[in-house]
């Protein structure tokens, strides 16, 4: 696992995660070069070995026994601007290794629009496609030009397109080789290995429109108004950092993996069949679970207001070891003793009660490594 550079690392998975949870895998190889990052992708497949990519290890929780298998870290590195004309926008590709709000920092540094409600985020580019990373208002779905991945059935680099990839809600076809119906049995990565990410931008020192109520108000305009890029950009860290999403490792509260849970997107009928039960439980003048924009026929509503209003508020497990964050109720945090059952013991705890409670199945937006639901 040493062709091409590619150095051979000892890691607890714990010490790659934003949760810290997570035994060694049996090998582990640190890339820095897409053709490192190839390589050991195919001399692991090659192998028979089982395969786990890691970024920035944000949206991962693995097992305490670790994985039966190598671990390809990756560090590649590089921000290109092929194309920075302003009547066609800015093109930017950034390698997948790259820290996700560095680019966003240097995206508001050059002026250029499109992903500064994406701030704060952490992890790397090339895990944002994935699953299609979106926060107040925007998703990277919206500026995502093209992806270059690793094909690991044809062998081969491919370039896929926005509309191959089928960006959906937190998901995408990338994600589904991992979680959906075309992933084999007992995957944990997907069949396309991100090697870069292009964006299109748009060269303007103002933000896109503001479309998050709670983001509007801290900036003090009305929806939809347009501020500067540096001023959206500090709004949305401090909304973070209220949050208790952005990392810190002085505060247990962000030792997670983000929102657990994604918001349900339901059938009309069944949202109305929630607010009947919401109601029964919670009284008439409680007013109804919240809609958000969704595809016709469905309605996309809150797992944080599901999950407080099954009776599990925030900081729900204090002192520990795991626990809901003091300030935010969909993130499930280590306290600092942690360990993946500890998370998962929870989890099963705050999912099952939602659905006892008012009928609705929460999913996890992590993926779980040698673990389950």
């Amino acid at each position: 696992m040493t062709d091409g550079g590619a150095s051979p690392t000892a890691y607890s998975l714990a010490e790659l995660t934003t949760m810290r949870v997570g035994g060694p895998p049996r090998r582990s190889v640190t890339v820095t070069s897409e053709s490192e990052l190839i390589e050991a992708v195919r001399t692991t497949d090659e192998a028979g070995e089982p395969l786990l990519v890691v970024g920035g290890g944000s949206n991962l929780l693995v097992a305490d026994d670790g994985f039966p298998g190598t671990a390809v870290v990756v560090r590649t590195s590089g921000i290109e601007v092929p194309d920075a004309s302003a009547c066609g926008g800015v093109t930017v590709t950034v390698a997948a290794g790259e820290v996700w709000d560095d680019v966003v920092a240097r995206a508001v540094e050059e002026a250029w629009s499109g992903i500064e409600a994406l701030s704060g985020i952490p992890g790397s580019a090339g895990a944002t496609p994935v699953q299609n990373v979106g926060a107040y208002g925007q998703e990277v779905a919206q500026t995502i030009a093209q992806v270059r991945v690793w094909d690991r059935v044809e062998q081969r680099v491919r370039t896929m397109f926005a509309a191959d990839l089928r960006f959906s809600y937190r998901h995408s076809v990338l994600k589904d080789s991992i979680v959906g119906p075309d992933a084999p049995a007992g995957a944990v990565t997907p069949r396309h290995i991100v090697l870069s990410v292009t964006f299109s931008l748009r060269p303007t020192e103002l933000s896109q429109p503001v479309r998050y109520a709670a983001l509007a108000d801290g900036l003090e305009v009305e929806l939809g108004a347009r501020v500067p890029l540096a001023e959206a950009r500090e709004a949305v860290l401090q909304q973070r950092r209220n949050r208790g999403m952005v990392l810190d490792p002085a505060d247990h509260d962000t030792w997670s993996c983000g929102s657990f849970f994604t918001n349900p997107i339901l059938p009309a009928h069944e949202y109305a069949e929630l607010v009947t039960r919401a109601a029964e439980r919670l009284g008439p003048d409680v007013p109804p679970p919240p809609q958000y924009p969704s595809a016709e026929g469905t309605v996309k509503t809150s797992a944080a207001w599901l999950i407080d209003r099954a009776g599990f508020g925030k900081g729900h497990g204090l002192p520990g070891p795991a626990a809901l964050s003091s300030k935010h109720t969909l993130a499930l945090t280590n306290r600092g003793s942690a360990r993946a059952a500890d998370l998962v013991a929870l989890a099963r705890e705050v999912r099952d009660g939602v659905r006892e409670a008012f009928g609705v199945t929460l999913v996890n937006e992590p993926v779980l490594v040698g673990l389950s639901l």
